[in-house]
C-alpha cells in the first residue's frame, strides 16, 4: 500500500495573487469599503485562481519562485462548501515541493489556505504538474496552465470604493478589473468567456504553528 506523503508541520508562504471569475465586476463576494460579500452574479461562480510565491517555505523545503493555479466552480444553491476544482503547480516544483504545494492550496496542512478558502473544496477532479506561465504585473495580468486554462486582463475597473477578497485575505486589499478573456478546458472544468471580473493584490498564508 502506498502511503500519503508527510503534511508539512511548519510553512509559510507570501507573494502576488490574481484571480478572474464570472461574475461582474465588483465581485459581488468581495468586500467594499468594508461592507459584507455576498451571491454571485448569475448563481454560480466560475473561477480561476493563481499565486506566485516570492517567499516561501514548508519545514525544510524552499518553495520560494513556485508558481500554483487552482480552476473551480460552485453553485449558490448548494451547501456553502462545495468547491469542485483542479489544482495545478509548477512543472519546476520537485516531488517533496509538488506534495507540500498540494497539501497547502488544498487546505491539508491547515493554517490561512484553510481558514481563507480551502475549507470549501468538496471535490478535488485532478491535482497535476503543469507549465505555468503568470502575469501579475499592472495591466498586463495574465495566467496560463498549459492547454488547460487562458486567463487576461488589461483595464482596471473604476471604482472608488476600497476593495478586497477572502481568498488572499481582507487584510490585503487591491484592484479590481475586467478580465478580458477567462477560458477552461479541463475535463468537467469547461468555460470561455470574455467582459467578467478580476482582482489582484498580495497574499500570506501560514500554518497554524509557522
Amino acid at each position: 500500500m502506498t502511503s500519503s506523503p508527510p503534511t508539512p508541520k511548519a510553512w509559510k508562504v507570501a507573494g502576488t495573487y490574481f484571480e478572474a471569475c464570472n461574475c461582474q465586476a465588483v465581485c459581488p463576494c468581495r468586500s467594499v469599503d468594508g461592507g459584507p460579500g455576498g451571491l454571485s452574479t448569475y448563481g454560480t461562480c466560475q473561477f480561476v485562481l493563481s499565486w506566485q510565491v516570492r517567499e516561501g517555505f514548508a519545514d525544510d523545503l524552499d518553495l520560494s519562485g513556485l508558481s500554483t493555479v487552482m480552476a473551480g466552480w460552485y453553485s449558490d444553491d448548494g451547501p456553502p462548501s462545495e468547491w469542485q476544482v483542479c489544482l495545478y503547480i509548477d512543472e519546476h516544483a520537485n516531488n517533496s515541493q509538488f506534495d507540500a504545494l498540494a497539501a497547502i492550496f488544498l487546505g491539508r496542512a491547515g493554517g490561512g489556505t484553510f481558514a481563507n478558502f480551502a475549507r470549501a473544496i468538496a471535490v478535488v477532479h485532478d491535482v497535476r504538474h503543469a507549465w505555468i506561465e503568470l502575469s501579475h504585473e499592472r495591466r498586463r495580468w495574465g495566467i496560463k496552465a498549459d492547454t488547460f486554462l487562458q486567463v487576461s486582463a488589461t483595464r482596471p475597473f473604476s471604482d472608488d470604493g476600497a476593495v478586497s477578497c477572502g481568498i488572499p485575505g481582507h487584510e490585503h486589499p487591491g484592484t479590481e478589473v475586467v478580465s478580458d478573456l477567462l477560458r477552461v478546458n479541463d475535463g468537467p472544468l469547461q468555460w470561455d468567456l470574455r467582459e467578467r471580473c478580476g482582482f489582484t493584490t498580495e497574499f500570506t498564508y501560514a500554518a497554524d504553528t509557522a
